[in-house]
């Protein structure tokens, strides 16, 4: 769900020529992108829905087309499962450490020559590599995961109601727009769960709906914990409750009523995972760190 990785030199000289060609904030309403057709788009294609998680077919080192997760709650470019690692023969390149919220830990890491989704390509990238299909039925493995730094250089929309993916530099939100969700730290936005305001992290990679802190869902339902679950993470299991939020909860535009939650007494924040956004565009705008989610 949320993995740390360091900094790469050639992809911060990407971000810095990118930041600087960026086209300037267009004022308005920044749901007005959700539907009308993007210019100049580098990645338009359709991703399959497993658990409501995203899914698409990229090329590594030129070679034939993998099935990534697109997992915005990775930081970094990407990663790579050892069945990748296996098939291409990717060389060890060190270590680095993951954080999945609760725990961290060490992993090794591989690099990669290209990465290309579309004619979005990043070149000579070290990605994390672990046995990620362990964990995963065989309808949700993959070879790896498009993390949120990927997208990074421009405008990443979202259509989960058409299953569409696009990817664009010239096209960028404003913070000052109408629905614009600006952030701090990467995907935090604002969110509201019951009339309260809260801070979420926006986890395409996640398969639940919402994740709560103990101590926040007592806040916001008087609703009584449901049955225990373990919940897996990047580096271990979360012991978690079922529970019932009667809401609203509000993400951008979309509301939900009555939604089972997560609830834990160790997740330290707020999580949106995929089943809340199946009705949604989101749209990610990390130039000018802005979301939008919109109908």
């Amino acid at each position: 769900m949320t993995s740390v990785l360091p900094g790469l030199f050639s992809a911060s000289l990407l971000l810095m020529a990118s930041a600087a060609a960026a086209p300037p904030p267009v004022p308005g309403d920044a749901c007005g992108l959700a539907h009308q057709a993007l210019t100049d788009t580098l990645v338009q294609i359709p991703f399959e829905s497993v658990d409501g998680r995203i899914y698409v077919q990229a090329r590594v080192n030129g070679r034939d087309p993998y099935r990534f997760a697109v997992d915005t709650g990775a930081s970094g470019i990407g990663r790579a499962d050892m069945r990748l690692v296996s098939a291409l023969g990717l060389p060890l390149h060190g270590e680095s450490s993951t954080s999945d919220g609760v725990s961290q830990a060490q992993a090794n890491t591989v690099r990669i020559e290209a990465l290309q989704l579309g004619e979005l390509v990043h070149r000579d990238v070290d990605v994390i590599a672990r046995d990620y299909n362990a964990r995963n039925a065989p309808d949700a493995a993959f070879d790896g995961i498009l993390a949120r730094d990927f997208f990074a250089d421009g405008l990443l929309r979202i259509d989960y109601p058409r299953r569409l993916l696009t990817f664009t530099r010239t096209e960028q939100l404003a913070a000052s727009s109408a629905n614009a969700l600006p952030y701090a730290r990467a995907f935090r936005i604002p969110v509201s769960v019951d009339g309260h305001p809260l801070v979420a992290q926006l986890d395409t990679g996640a398969n639940v709906g919402l994740v709560l802190p103990q101590a926040v869902f007592e806040q916001v339902s008087d609703q009584p914990l449901g049955e225990s679950v373990r919940s897996q993470l990047t580096n271990g299991q979360l012991e978690s409750w079922r529970a019932v939020v009667k809401g609203p909860i509000r993400v951008g535009q979309v509301s939900h009523a009555d939604m089972e939650v997560r609830v834990s007494a160790k997740y330290p924040e707020v999580l949106v995972g995929a089943h809340a956004l199946q009705d949604a565009v989101v749209m990610i705008d990390s130039r000018s760190q802005v979301v939008a989610v919109c109908r």
